[in-house]
């Protein structure tokens, strides 16, 4: 076996051919190959990919399917379809692939075929659904749902929040979906401050019903509800919960009819496909999750069946660990062009760097390599009067994800012509950047001195050689989010496989949890136990001002 992945043939091909490119310009490979764009793009049903604007040869992308050959991603890639237990370090299956297996084919984990417990929860979420959407399910006053409030954090909150945004433009007039994930009470307070108890359903989503933000959370709401109504029985009639914990949801006053399950091979942050999703089907009604699930089903059918060097995911994960480990570009940019998507970096940040923050393989040893980049973002046309500065002629090349589309949500006179001619100028100035040739010819078109010309030169000089990736979705549709988010999903599962580190669990997020409950006990108390003297510092000055 060999002990790190940096040892392997491919690998050591690839440093090679590192140091080789890094003298040479994408501009160059542009002028030295007509068919570039041809050779590295391709295009599926909903999404075309281009990624020959990074900088890779053929021969680059021959090393890196060797490279995903030589660590078995097929292999690994068919473990986790099939249900066995890759996440090891918690010895648990990785299925978020089986909450959209629409072929309904089985899948078994510990003799239980986990598809036909996900055809039940469905059919329980769409009853669920339409009793609410249907103005069937009644509050504590006989009065109709108007808004729902979904309590949750991180995974189970990201997504589906990260999703109703994206979909707005498709939602009528039936619900408002509103969400609460911070424990600052200034975000409870103003979601709450516009509603009505009696028409507003709460959803609780917290897997073992314990997560101390989520719960704090849901006890302000029950405060508030309870305040309004003056009976507890109105709890049941207001929350639900998606959670694994019967007996802590039943003691919160919640039927067990109105309690939503999740497995413990759904992670968080890959579970908006589950009934964490819930308020995607209630905001959007049932039929758009389910096109959600098969635009993702479309991109996982893709996934186990495309040739390795005509796969996107894979393409995807490879290219990350191309820039990252062998380039040393330490950061990657999302840049969606679409208003819809703008919550997409910050869903990413969570997908990518909780999965593969991680410095350890899986036999616990340290890597000698790079591993996830930093991953931030924003939407292009405000990212561009913010920090494209920085990605055009700062000292740090930053890779990034162009993403756009070709029929606007909303098609209003010439916007989405001109957000999209930004895409592609954007895009077309990392690659290219401007010589100091070409400054000096517009600085001298535009009549200025010799000596001027060459006091400016230099700071309009742009090197260019920016690596990029431009993904085109047909349309922002239902669809087209599973399909856009399934894709990034296998990246991350590509990244983990190849740099030899386990995605699934996240033990640096329990740290800080488990800190935190000790902390909080002292500062309700009001003493300061045994910390370091900057933690004990904080916490005197926070608790002198606070008296």
């Amino acid at each position: 076996m060999v002990a790190s992945r940096s040892q392997l043939t491919s690998w050591q091909a690839l440093e090679q051919q590192a140091q080789e490119l890094k003298s040479a310009h994408l501009k160059q490979l542009f002028a030295q190959d007509a068919d570039r764009f041809s050779t590295f793009s391709l295009e599926i049903p909903g999404v075309l990919f281009d990624y020959s604007k990074q900088l890779i040869t053929t021969s680059v992308r021959d090393s890196l399917i060797a490279l995903a050959e030589q660590c078995e991603l097929g292999q690994w890639r068919d473990k986790m379809f099939s249900g066995e237990k890759i996440n090891f370090t918690e010895d648990r299956a990785v299925l978020h692939t089986a909450l959209r297996n629409r072929a309904k084919t089985a899948v078994m984990v510990d003799g239980q075929n986990v598809t036909e417990q996900v055809e039940t929860e469905l059919a329980k979420i769409k009853v669920f659904v339409e009793k609410v959407r249907s103005g069937a399910w009644l509050g504590y006053t006989g009065k109709a749902i108007s808004d729902v409030v979904s309590i949750g954090v991180g995974g189970s909150n990201l997504g589906p929040q990260m999703a109703t945004e994206a979909l707005a433009s498709y939602a009528d007039d039936t619900l408002n979906v509103h969400y609460v994930s911070n424990v600052d009470g200034v975000q409870i307070a103003h979601v709450l401050k516009e509603l009505n108890p009696e028409t507003t359903l709460f959803v609780v989503s917290s897997k073992t019903f314990t997560t101390s933000e989520t719960m704090t959370n849901a006890g302000t709401a029950v405060q508030w509800l309870t305040n309004a109504s003056g009976d507890e029985a109105a709890i049941a009639k207001h929350f639900v919960a998606v959670s694994t914990n019967l007996e802590k949801t039943a003691a919160f006053g919640i039927a067990d009819e109105n309690v939503f399950t999740m497995w413990d091979w759904v992670g968080g942050r890959f579970s908006m496909w589950s009934a964490i999703g819930l308020p995607i089907a209630l905001y959007l009604g049932y039929d758009a999750f389910i096109d959600m699930l098969e635009g993702a089903f479309e991109i996982d059918q893709h996934f186990q069946q495309a040739p390795l060097s005509e796969n996107i995911p894979v393409l995807m994960g490879l290219l990350s660990i191309w820039n990252t480990s062998f380039l040393d570009h330490r950061a990657q940019a999302i840049l969606p062009y679409d208003q819809a998507l703008h919550m997409l970096p910050a869903y990413l940040q969570q997908g990518e760097m909780e999965s593969n923050g991680k410095s350890v393989n899986f036999a616990g040893q340290a890597v000698n390599y790079t591993t996830v980049p930093l991953i931030w973002g924003m939407t292009g046309i405000n990212g561009q009067h913010a920090f494209y500065q920085y990605l055009h002629q700062g000292t740090t090349i930053v890779p990034a994800d162009f993403i756009g589309s070709v029929q606007p949500q909303h098609d209003v006179d010439d916007h989405h012509t001109i957000l999209m001619s930004n895409f592609f100028a954007q895009s077309e100035a990392m690659m290219n950047g401007v010589d100091a040739d070409e400054v000096r010819a517009d600085l001298q078109a535009k009549g200025l001195s010799e000596q001027r010309i060459e006091e400016l030169v230099e700071h309009k000089v742009h090197q260019g050689n920016r690596p990029t990736t431009s993904i085109i979705l047909d349309k922002v549709d239902a669809k087209a989010v599973g399909r856009l988010i399934a894709m990034y999903e296998h990246k991350i599962f590509v990244q983990g496989i190849i740099l030899e580190i386990c995605s699934f669990d996240q033990w640096g997020v329990e740290l800080g949890k488990g800190l935190a409950k000790n902390i909080e006990s002292e500062l309700r108390d009001n003493r300061v136990g045994e910390h370091d003297s900057s933690t004990r510092g904080l916490m005197a000055y926070y608790q002198a001002k606070r008296q």
